[in-house]
């Protein structure tokens, strides 16, 4: 059992055990008093009057108490990371990292601008830890890439892919958890899908074209697709297309 969970995590594409295993960290370590959660919350005004810069990125650390509710999350985290890494951004590991920090960002905005929008401030001021806001992002976004996958919510009733943040959403509200978090989620994954995906078809301009610098931290190997050897009319490659 040790050694298929050892197998499992190291199969793990590098951006999803980088974060499941700050995640899992963090968790436990603020689980055993090793770590102070007060260290860790998204508190403004410590990031801007005491340069308490570190709480932009371990506000998404940090998951609550270790019980049904985290490993819900952990699951989703997981699968739906690991899902958009190796099929969506398959060799474009630089473009996932933008694509998570994107979200962050967008998160930390709505967040910080809501907390100055009269009557909606004292709402955005409870919401002090974006983790799962992130992970409902990756939900999201993987939704509106393969929204025909048949799906089922625990052997209940049947779906296609693309209502499940919704399915998630409810659930959420009947097990009593704050629908705000999931909301915020979604919308950062609904900013990223339209500016990724939406926008450049309309226009032909791809806004969030991932920075150099960015790219220069992940060196990935190109993916290469093999046409099968005995299929009589498979399609011939791109670069014979071009030299034709």
């Amino acid at each position: 059992m040790a050694q298929a969970v050892e197998e499992w995590y190291k199969q793990m594409p590098v951006i999803t055990r980088s974060y499941l295993t700050a995640v899992i960290v963090t968790t436990v370590g603020c689980s055993l008093d090793i770590i102070s959660p007060y260290k860790l919350y998204l508190n403004p005004m410590l990031v801007v009057k005491q340069y308490e810069f570190w709480r932009l990125i371990t506000n998404f650390l940090y998951f609550r108490k270790m019980d049904l509710d985290f490993m819900f999350h952990m699951f989703f985290l997981a699968r739906y990371c690991k899902l958009l890494e190796e099929n969506s951004f398959r060799g474009r590991t630089a473009d996932f990292f933008y694509m998570l920090l994107f979200g962050a960002t967008v998160l930390t905005g709505i967040v910080l601008i809501g907390g100055m929008i009269p009557y909606l401030s004292e709402s955005f001021a409870k919401i002090i830890f974006l983790s799962n806001s992130l992970t409902f992002m990756m939900v999201y976004v993987w939704s509106k890439q393969n929204p025909f996958i048949h799906m089922s919510f625990l052997g209940l009733f049947t779906f296609t892919a693309a209502y499940l943040p919704w399915v998630l959403l409810g659930f959420s509200v009947l097990v009593g958890a704050s629908a705000w978090v999931d909301l915020l989620g979604m919308i950062a994954g609904h900013a990223y899908y339209f500016l990724e995906d939406v926008y450049p078809r309309m226009t032909g301009r791809r806004p969030l074209k991932t920075p150099a610098f960015i790219k220069v931290l992940f060196a990935d190997d190109p993916v290469v697709v093999a046409r099968p050897a005995n299929v009589r009319f498979a399609p011939p490659p791109a670069e014979d297309v071009l030299q034709g």
